[in-house]
Order: C-alpha cells, then sequence, then structure tokens
C-alpha cells in the first residue's frame, strides 16, 4: 500500500479528484472555463514533475520569484503589524457573521500575535527557499500558506467581504481579485517548484545554513514586534509625518468620480434561479414568471484620482470643527484614543499627558482629544486620569488609520502632520518645543 501512495498513479488519481470536486464547487461568482485553466495548468506541473524538472533556469527563476515576494510582502506587513491585525479582525468578523462559528470570534481576539506570526513565517519561509534550506518542509508550508490566502481572498472577491486584503499593506492596496489572481500566480510558481524541486539544492554549508536560518528568525520575529511597541518605520498613510490632511481630503488631477449601476436580482418563479438584470432588461412587469429578491448598486468604474481622505470628520456639540481644526495657523497637538477602554492604563503615561496638556497650553498652543467612545466612557476616563483636555468624536476606523498608537499623539500645523509619537515613546514638551516648533 505505501508503494502505490508514492507511485505516478496515485498521484494522478488524486489530483484530479481534487481538481474535479473544486471545479464543481465552483460558485457562480467565477467563470468555469478559467478555473478549468487554472487546474489544468496545476494538474501538469503536478503530474509531469519529470520533464518539467529538467528545465533548471525555470525552477530557480520561480524560486527567485516566490521567496523574494514572500519575503516584501512579509517585511510590508511586518512594518505595519497592528494595522494588519486591524484587516485579520475585518476578515475573522465577516467569516463570524457567515457562518456564525464563535471560533472566528476567538480569533479575532488574538489578531494581533496572529499577524505577527504570519508576517513573520512569510519572511522565514522566503528566506528558507532562497537558501535550499529544509526544502520539503519549506514547500509544503509556502503551499499551505498560499492555499489559505487564496481561499481568502477567493471569498472576500467572490462575495465582496473586504475591499482589499492587506497583502502589501498601505503600500500597496490590491481590490479582492487582484489579490486573488497574485494568490494563483505564486499557487502555479509553487507548484513548479515542487515539480522540480530536485534542482533546489542548499546554497552553503550546513552550519552556515543554520546561523542564517537563526539569525533570519529573531530578526524577522523582532521587527515586527519592535513596529508595533513604536510606530511603522515606513509609513504609507495619508496621515503620515509630512502629509497634509486638507490636501488629502481633495481630488487629484483629472479627477473622474466613481461610476455605480443598479442591479436587480429576480427570482425565476418555475425553477427558482436567480438571475440579475439591469435598470434596462428587468422584468417588472412580469410578475408570472419573476420575483424581486433584492436590488444593488455595483461599483462598474474605479473613481481616477479620487482623494486620499474622504471620511474625517470631528465632532463637537457644535458640529463638525474639522475646518477650524485643521486651519489652526498655530501648532496644535491630537491626542488620539479610538477606544478608551483600550486605552493604555498606565498612571505614569497619563501623568506624561497631562504635564504635557498644561505646557502646551500656557505656550498658547491647542490641544485636543479625539475618540470614538461615548460621553460615559470619556466622562469614566477624564475621572480616573485627572484629564482636563477636552474630547472630539471621530470614527475609529479613521483613528486607527491616524496613528496606530492608543493613544498616540500628533503635532499639526495648517493641516500638516508634522510628527506623531507611540505611547511607549510618548515625549515631553520641551523636546518636542526645541525640535519640531520653530
Amino acid at each position: 500500500m505505501k508503494k502505490f501512495l508514492q507511485t505516478k498513479l496515485f498521484k494522478a488519481i488524486w489530483s484530479i479528484g481534487l481538481a474535479a470536486l473544486l471545479f464543481f464547487l465552483c460558485p457562480p461568482c467565477f467563470s468555469k472555463t478559467v478555473l478549468g485553466v487554472i487546474l489544468t495548468i496545476l494538474l501538469v506541473f503536478i503530474n509531469a514533475s519529470g520533464p518539467i524538472g529538467k528545465f533548471v533556469w525555470l525552477t530557480h527563476l520561480a524560486r527567485i520569484l516566490v521567496g523574494g515576494l514572500f519575503i516584501f510582502s512579509g517585511f510590508i506587513k511586518a512594518n505595519d503589524p497592528l494595522g494588519f491585525s486591524y484587516k485579520l479582525e475585518e476578515y475573522f468578523e465577516v467569516f463570524k457573521g457567515d457562518t456564525g462559528l464563535a471560533f472566528f470570534e476567538w480569533l479575532a481576539h488574538i489578531a494581533l500575535p496572529l499577524a505577527i506570526i504570519v508576517c513573520a513565517s512569510e519572511i522565514i519561509l522566503g528566506i528558507l527557499l532562497l537558501i535550499g534550506y529544509k526544502r520539503n518542509l519549506t514547500l509544503w508550508l509556502l503551499f499551505a500558506q498560499i492555499a489559505f490566502f487564496t481561499f481568502l481572498t477567493f471569498y472576500s472577491a467572490c462575495y465582496n467581504k473586504v475591499t482589499h486584503c492587506g497583502c502589501f499593506g498601505d503600500f500597496l492596496k490590491l481590490k479582492p481579485w487582484e489579490s486573488f489572481w497574485k494568490d494563483v500566480a505564486l499557487m502555479i510558481l509553487i507548484t513548479l517548484l515542487f515539480a522540480g524541486k530536485e534542482n533546489i539544492k542548499e546554497i552553503a554549508a550546513p552550519m552556515v545554513l543554520s546561523t542564517l536560518f537563526l539569525v533570519g528568525t529573531i530578526a524577522s520575529v523582532g521587527f515586527p514586534i519592535w513596529a508595533y511597541r513604536n510606530l511603522p518605520p515606513l509609513d504609507f498613510r495619508a496621515y503620515a509625518p509630512g502629509m497634509n490632511i486638507k490636501d488629502n481630503m481633495q481630488p487629484g488631477k483629472d479627477y473622474t468620480p466613481a461610476v455605480y449601476e443598479t442591479r436587480f436580482k429576480y427570482e425565476n418563479l418555475k425553477t427558482h434561479e436567480v438571475k440579475e438584470f439591469t435598470s434596462k432588461n428587468y422584468p417588472w412587469e412580469d410578475t408570472l414568471n419573476w420575483k424581486w429578491n433584492a436590488t444593488e448598486n455595483v461599483l462598474t468604474k474605479d473613481a481616477i484620482n479620487p482623494p486620499k481622505i474622504t471620511d474625517l470628520t470631528i465632532n463637537s456639540e457644535a458640529g463638525d470643527v474639522k475646518d477650524s481644526l485643521l486651519n489652526d495657523k498655530n501648532y496644535s497637538f491630537w491626542l488620539v484614543a479610538y477606544d478608551l477602554k483600550k486605552t493604555v492604563d498606565d498612571a505614569t503615561l497619563h501623568a506624561q499627558i497631562n504635564d504635557f496638556y498644561t505646557l502646551a497650553i500656557k505656550n498658547g498652543n491647542k490641544f485636543h482629544a479625539l475618540s470614538a467612545s461615548g460621553g460615559k466612557d470619556v466622562d469614566d476616563y477624564k475621572h480616573a486620569h485627572n484629564a482636563l483636555y477636552d474630547f472630539y468624536g471621530v470614527d475609529a476606523v479613521v483613528l486607527k488609520t491616524m496613528i496606530r498608537s492608543n493613544p498616540g499623539l500628533m503635532l499639526l500645523k495648517n493641516g500638516t502632520v508634522i510628527a506623531n509619537w507611540h505611547h511607549n515613546n510618548f515625549p515631553t514638551f520641551s523636546e518636542v518645543k526645541e525640535k519640531y516648533m520653530k
């Protein structure tokens, strides 16, 4: 039996069987013809490993592409692990809502350590592939990870659940289908690596490879932890230091708004098939054969050069005050705490914040606190920490985007972000005044 499981016949049976299962399970959102082409390519690579393995250069090309992309993708996410954890939470909330399984709610609670593990694993696997260390284990772990992410991106694209995958953080935002096709390309390349795995050799002596693996692992795990405890060293967001928030709220040159089309879903009363129509051909008069099911507004054309910031509103009792805050010609400070219940409860830190506030006001600078928390939470926070500064209401997602810290501090002048600080590196007012307020 063991010998049979290692034969080419068994490989052909299980691979064809799996491909047939995926083909028949394909949902209507994806073309079965396209899926058939993808599965055929994978089947050829799986079952023709002998001839394909003779093209040594092809294996090394795939090796460089896969290894390099995994390292790059892992590094970009490790640069901002907290932002990546927000994206994982979004996925887990979707699966919790669609399946009702409490397991996904539990995963959402550990999204941050999972984000760090995923970042580190991508970098480590990319390194292992490039140096040829633990070849078989590396290939299977690469395959398992890309299979998992291919499922995530396909589900997201097919059912329009998550707007972008977070594969490359804020550096490059891929749409769901773009991300899916990127994963499909990686799946094909990794399958190609399996076909030519005999060409993957260790590039150095075992002791050297073990040392590289150890150093790479320490760096891959340490970097995202350091980035989480500080701020992303590479900041690609619209609120990064040097960015003008007012400018980022304006559309770019040659701006063209997005185009949406109303789609109507009707159920055929005879076949029970649900079909999609436009406003030009929907069968609203044919009540004998069709029954309305749903109406959706579908994006048919993306906006060109849209504003980078579209959702900033700063609410007070007087209404939206963002214009007055952004047009302050003097230096001003924003203390950002998206959720006061989750804000770091450190007496020393909050004493620092209070001292900073007092000195800023004495110097003639405004100090504003921004939070998505309700009135009771704000009152409890102010009472617990003797906070005298006023709070404004801002959407939690916007605040999470502003700064990866809860709380975090931002220095602005006339709408331009001059600098920002994580609560682990909260500055003194004298330091900020000497270095930035000139």
